[in-house]
């Protein structure tokens, strides 16, 4: 199996790139790991949050293989502990599922195109954090999931 993640918009903040990087490294020893960012749209300030999230969404969309299974990234999601997300992902690869995507959406989420394709929805936390902060977050946890799964003892209880 192989994991994407996709996010709307890149990020200056070279803290949060150093982040991205190392625990994106660290991951790809367990698992064939892609981060992939879709540039902002330009002229937003034209667009309603409706027709931003369509157009989003379309550029979303066209990154996906119909094989591909989609969990969003979202507010309204299902919460996991690490060691939960842990067996998610292990039940993900034992079921010979080709890549696992995950999507960090823009700002104001996600189109209904892309709610209608996803297979899940996750939540983070119910704080909400900025699109950007996510990004590490989740490879971290990722990161941790697969930790776990191989005992190590990265992850504490």
């Amino acid at each position: 199996m192989q994991i994407k993640l996709i996010a709307i918009g890149k990020t200056d903040n070279q803290a949060i790139i150093s982040l991205i990087d190392d625990y994106s490294k660290r991951l790809n020893f367990y698992i064939k790991f892609e981060f992939e960012v879709i540039p902002d749209l330009k002229n937003t300030k034209s667009l309603s949050e409706t027709l931003q999230k369509e157009k989003e969404g379309e550029l979303i969309l066209k990154k996906l293989a119909s094989s591909d299974q989609l969990i969003l990234m979202d507010e309204r999601g299902k919460s996991y502990s690490s060691v939960d997300f842990s067996e998610f992902l292990q039940k993900r690869m034992n079921s010979g599922l080709k890549q696992l995507v995950f999507v960090i959406g823009g700002p104001y989420g996600f189109s209904q195109e892309v709610y209608s394709r996803s297979n899940g929805k996750i939540s983070m936390s119910k704080m909400t954090f900025s699109h950007q902060m996510i990004r590490p977050f989740f490879i971290e946890q990722l990161y941790r999931g697969f930790t776990i799964l191989r005992n190590e003892p990265y992850h504490h209880e």
